[in-house]
């Protein structure tokens, strides 16, 4: 889906290289993994984006979306037993994508084909 989107994807952890490959060869979900997986030994990455858990030297569950230009675009953290939504990612995605063909705003529960909105201040209160 996300190669549909001309969309890269990054995993990025505080883990060593080798233990990401021993994931990718033991872990039934692991084997899944078609994107690379970067190692942030050094934990630059993860302070940088305000996801490591110092405290207990692992990041939390982020992910970020950043723009063709390295903008970020959207965010989310989870707490650790929480994991991500890929189909929320993929919407945000798509609504980003949307907005810069439109112009228009996602609303929300937006998804692919629905109009979306004008937005301006003219339009606030409207929708």
């Amino acid at each position: 889906m996300f190669k549909r989107l001309n969309t890269m994807v990054l995993g990025i952890s505080t883990d060593s290289i080798y233990s990401h490959k021993i994931f990718q060869q033991t872990s039934p979900s692991g084997r899944k993994i078609n994107f690379p997986l970067l190692s942030d030994r050094t934990q630059r990455v993860s302070k940088k984006y305000g996801i490591l858990n110092e405290n207990e030297g692992f990041d939390w569950r982020g992910a970020f979306i950043i723009d063709p230009e390295g903008k970020i675009q959207a965010w989310m953290t989870n707490p650790q037993p929480v994991a991500r939504n890929i189909d929320e990612i993929i919407r945000i995605i798509m609504a980003l994508q949307f907005n810069r063909r439109t112009g228009r705003g996602a609303q929300a529960g937006w998804e692919p084909g629905n109009p979306g909105i004008p937005l301006g201040w003219d339009y606030v209160g409207k929708y």
